[in-house]
């Protein structure tokens, strides 16, 4: 039953409870994974093979085998209403071992005890969804690039997030030669199009309003080119409009941006870390981008320990950005050593080049191609993708002189709960 999740014309989801209490623990699951948490109904193994018998499978299927006597079994009427590519979870009050292989042998791929866990069966969904959306068994290596996919978060407004975020979206359209989606999920303020002098459409506000209709060929219609390797999705919502989201659209659009891209930018707003935290689950890698501030340092330690703890398979990327020696409110060092992670790439202040891209309409990185900010920017791009290079730049010195802030506890400006998660998290 496992195989590649092409959610394109199907449905993403759909469960099975036998009891209240796993229909509720199943509902909760679903909308912190982004899953549609009215497709959990009341009903058994024999109920959703009534149901899957008229309608097409789901690309995930949870299904609570309580109610069967012989599980093993009982569960294989599912082979004959089920498509190849739908993921099975299944439910069940037997606690044994042989059960487990038996049924992880015929096809289903995982089996969850109850009473549930929120926290497992959510792990268990988010897994699913990561497995569906993986290269078949024995596919060539070689048959399609692997799909890259990376946030850009800012610790601050105006530390130029998104100037990164535009600019990695067109070195890896144009010099990466990668089929990229740039995302821009600031839905009010967001500037991805801007950036390239563009309109931003619709695209994402319909999207948003109605998650259902996302696919191939909404895409198509709905994102607006920005070179041949380059799409973008972004918004201006009217400032009186608030847009209810419970995610179930940012997750579609990233699952056929797999499927139709081979890369993904997202400028993703702090907020959306709280609101929407689900949307970093099948990253890469998020690029971190700071200033050499006190309020930084402060939510860079903050940031960097949430994504351990949400995000742990997403590498963390610092970049430094608009860097001018002696212009910092902390050495770089101090900094370093406050957030316990190195900065991985310094992008030095250019404001002419900065002035010009403007002017031109054009990222950062196409108008600064033949400076060290370009430089900076195309080594920040290699590392994302997966190659080292050296950025060119020279870090931000000290000043031979030591901050006068470099032995302030910056940990101590984090509440309590936040301190000792930041304190448990491994040094990276």
């Amino acid at each position: 039953m496992n195989g590649l999740w092409k959610p394109g014309g199907r449905e993403p989801f759909a469960a099975f409870a036998c009891d209240d209490a796993t229909l509720e623990a199943l509902r909760s699951a679903a909308t912190e994974t982004a899953l549609p948490p009215e497709k959990c109904v009341r009903g058994g193994l024999r109920s959703a093979v009534q149901t899957l018998a008229v309608a097409g499978s789901p690309a995930i299927l949870v299904v609570d085998l309580s109610e069967c006597t012989d599980p093993l079994n009982e569960i294989s009427a599912l082979e004959e209403v089920c498509e190849p590519g739908t993921a099975v979870i299944a439910l069940g009050r037997v606690n044994d071992v042989r059960l487990y292989r038996q049924l992880i042998a015929s096809g289903i791929h995982d089996y969850l005890l109850k009473p549930l866990a929120g926290a497992q069966l959510a792990e268990a969904l988010a897994q699913a969804r990561a497995a569906l959306s993986a290269p078949r068994q024995g596919e060539p290596e070689n048959a399609a690039r692997n799909h890259l996919a990376t946030a850009v978060i800012g610790t601050r407004g105006g530390v130029g997030a998104s100037t990164i975020a535009t600019s990695l979206g067109w070195l890896f359209a144009e010099e990466h030669k990668r089929r990229t989606a740039l995302l821009d999920l600031d839905v009010h303020f967001g500037t991805a199009a801007l950036g390239f002098d563009l309109e931003p459409g619709r695209g994402l506000i319909d999207a948003i309003a109605d998650p259902g209709r996302i696919d191939g060929l909404f895409l198509e219609r709905a994102m607006t080119r920005a070179g041949d390797n380059l799409a973008i999705l972004s918004a201006e919502a009217p400032l009186g409009k608030s847009l209810g989201n419970d995610g179930r659209a940012f997750a579609q659009l990233q699952e056929e941006f797999r499927q139709a891209f081979e890369a993904t930018i997202l400028d993703l707003p702090r907020a959306m870390l709280v609101e929407q935290p689900q949307v970093l689950t099948q990253l890469q890698s998020v690029v971190l981008v700071t200033e050499l501030t006190l309020a930084s340092a402060r939510d860079a330690i903050r940031i960097l320990s949430w994504l351990k703890a949400h995000a742990p398979d997403a590498q963390p990327i610092v970049a430094l950005n608009k860097a001018q020696a002696g212009t910092g409110e902390i050495g770089r060092s101090d900094f370093e050593a406050s957030i316990e992670h190195a900065i991985d790439h310094t992008i030095p202040y250019d404001a002419k080049v900065a002035v010009n891209a403007a002017k031109l309409g054009q990222t950062l990185a196409e108008a600064s191609a033949a400076t060290k900010t370009g430089t900076a920017l195309r080594s920040l791009a290699s590392a994302v993708a997966g190659t080292t290079e050296d950025d060119g730049a020279e870090p931000v010195k000290d000043a031979g002189r030591a901050s006068p802030l470099g032995r302030f506890d910056w940990k101590a400006l984090l509440p309590r709960k936040e301190q000792a998660a930041a304190k448990a998290a491994p040094v990276a």
